[in-house]
């Protein structure tokens, strides 16, 4: 059985995870107002990893026992001047779950939840994926600039993700 504690926290990344996908989502809607189909594709793609990490966080609380309280998701950005600037911003957005999942680590090192803490590590190692990623496309559309043949070609690229989720772990 989960304690308060951590089934309260848990909650809370719940409702950050659907934030992520909300936020990834309006980014997808902007790339294809701009006529980026690889960059709403990426985008896209961001935003069923982050219902995958919910539905995730979902299923261990109800496997603990615990109870999953969904509440009201904020709203995100509509509008940022550049692609550059909505993969900064991932970025950003990305280091802060890092700092949330990191938190409920911490909170399960605290109450000595052992079982709570293993299923974090796969949310530990998915951040340094998350944020390497997001990284790799800041670097690259800094490179880059506004040079709209180059563009062309980085969107090529974001054409490519495709969503995978991973095998579930055998416990």
């Amino acid at each position: 059985m989960l304690d308060k504690r951590m089934q309260d926290a848990l909650n809370g990344q719940i409702n950050a995870e659907l934030y992520s996908a909300y936020l990834y989502l309006s980014m997808s809607s902007q790339f294809a107002e701009l006529g980026m189909a690889g960059g709403r594709n990426w985008m896209h793609v961001q935003f069923q990893e982050e219902l995958f990490h919910t539905q995730k966080f979902f299923d261990y609380v109800v496997e603990r026992g615990g109870r999953v309280l969904l509440t009201a998701i904020d709203k995100p950005d509509q509008e940022w001047p550049t692609p550059l600037a909505m993969f900064e911003h991932a970025l950003a957005h990305e280091g802060k779950v890092t700092g949330l999942i990191n938190g409920l680590a911490d909170l399960a090192l605290e109450l000595r939840d052992h079982a709570t803490l293993q299923e974090l590590q796969w949310f530990i190692g998915e951040q340094v994926e998350e944020e390497a990623t997001a990284d790799d496309m800041v670097k690259k559309l800094r490179l880059v600039q506004d040079a709209p043949a180059a563009l062309y070609e980085i969107d090529k690229e974001l054409a490519a993700r495709v969503f995978t989720p991973p095998l579930p772990a055998a416990r």
